[in-house]
């Protein structure tokens, strides 16, 4: 039996820290949990063996808040001090054209992704806190980042250049990198493994939906296109944002309603998606409202799932061979109406459902007949072990140079 490589994954946000404990080698996760509302007056949930603890806490910057996570192991296990932790690694929303694979982080790449920032002032700021919180909190471990856009750095030129002018491109890095790569990257693996294929063998369409939400084109295992660009902002309809928008639309906003370029950003990224058409941004409660007869609900279901299919058409098209659908995140892996709307509307690429299937059964499973064209999967999405494989890979190469 392999030894085990414990990895620490931190998950830094502007105001949370989500953490997991699992083992590369083998896949086993021995703990979990979520530091919300960093910044003072906080709360941590801490899950292992099956039994979530609850508990105030008090963390103005990241770096208490990893020391939150460390006294909630100690309580309640795995005690990081005699694990013996083999990396952290953590999760870098935006790596530029440069990451195309994740990196042992050292002062040059914390430079890098800070030189970043503009591309994804949401994200990175945060995700920088973290590796740094974590380098000084396990400054003899290696950390490893793991970029969220380096799946889709095998976009062709075709699929990421913007018809814009050279100097953008040139000069301000604009482009689509694509997001979600992590989660791309290990369903659309997983989905090959379940065909009985190798990766390199498999035409895969993922749609990652969540309050996030991308769909992905993967050919012989890489990315070949996606619907999120330079920021997670654009292509699909979100929990909060409005995917795609006529690119006028910022200027006519300014013209009518004087509308700056900071209102309009925060706008489209906050106040947009299922929030701005039905009211709120849970898929849930937005279901609830649709069988309860809103009209409202009932719009936001029939726009976004009208986005998804354009978006399953167009890149069946561009593979030219489809071997599987896969749904995953929150929505795609939990949402059996989302699924049914979606797939119900791609009988012109023979794809049947399985309304049985669909409806319920293991987490991971097939939703269409014996007789689709196409069968689709919904596979729940393990981003946490992927970038623990991507620390085990990182770190060993290192090791045997």
């Amino acid at each position: 039996m392999a030894a085990a490589r414990w990895v620490l994954v931190v998950n830094a946000g502007s105001s949370s820290l989500k953490y997991q404990v699992l083992d590369a080698a083998s896949g086993e996760t021995a703990a979990s949990g979520i530091v919300e509302r960093i910044g003072g007056a906080g709360r941590i949930e801490h899950t292992t063996d099956g039994e979530t603890h609850e508990q105030d806490v008090t963390c103005h910057d990241h770096a208490e808040a990893l020391d939150a996570a460390r006294a909630a192991l100690r309580e309640h296990g795995p005690d990081l001090a005699t694990l013996d932790l083999f990396a952290v690694g953590h999760r870098v929303v935006h790596g530029g054209p440069d990451f195309t694979e994740p990196a042992l982080v050292d002062d040059d790449v914390l430079a890098a992704v800070e030189e970043l920032v503009p591309l994804a002032p949401l994200h990175n700021p945060a995700n920088l806190e973290g590796i740094r919180g974590a380098r000084s909190t396990f400054p003899d471990v290696p950390q490893v980042a793991v970029f969220d856009t380096a799946f889709h750095q095998t976009l062709p030129p075709a699929a990421h250049t913007y018809a814009v002018p050279k100097a953008w491109r040139e000069h301000h890095r604009v482009r689509r990198y694509g997001f979600h790569g992590t989660s791309h990257r290990y369903v659309s693996r997983r989905t090959a493994e379940l065909l009985g294929r190798e990766p390199e063998d498999c035409n895969v369409i993922v749609l990652h939906l969540g309050n996030g939400a991308s769909a992905c084109a993967v050919r012989r295992g890489e990315s070949v296109d996606t619907s999120m660009g330079l920021s997670p902002l654009e292509g699909l309809v979100m929990g909060t944002r409005s995917g795609d928008v006529d690119p006028a639309l910022g200027a006519y906003l300014q013209r009518v309603a004087g509308l700056d370029g900071t209102a309009y950003d925060t706008a489209l990224n906050k106040e947009s998606g299922l929030l701005a058409l039905a009211g709120v941004s849970d898929l849930r409660e937005v279901e609830s409202r649709c069988e309860a007869g809103d009209e409202d609900a009932a719009l936001a279901v029939e726009v976004m799932v009208h986005r998804l299919r354009k978006y399953v058409g167009a890149y069946a098209v561009l593979l030219g061979r489809v071997d599987a659908i896969a749904f995953t995140g929150g929505i795609g892996e939990n949402s059996a109406m989302v699924r049914r709307e979606v797939v119900e509307g791609l009988g012109i690429l023979g794809v049947e459902l399985d309304h049985g299937a669909n409806d319920a059964g293991d987490p991971e499973r097939v939703v269409t007949t014996h007789g689709s064209a196409i069968p689709v999967w919904v596979v729940p999405t393990n981003e946490e072990l992927e970038i623990a494989r991507a620390c085990l890979t990182v770190v060993e190469g290192q090791g045997s140079r």
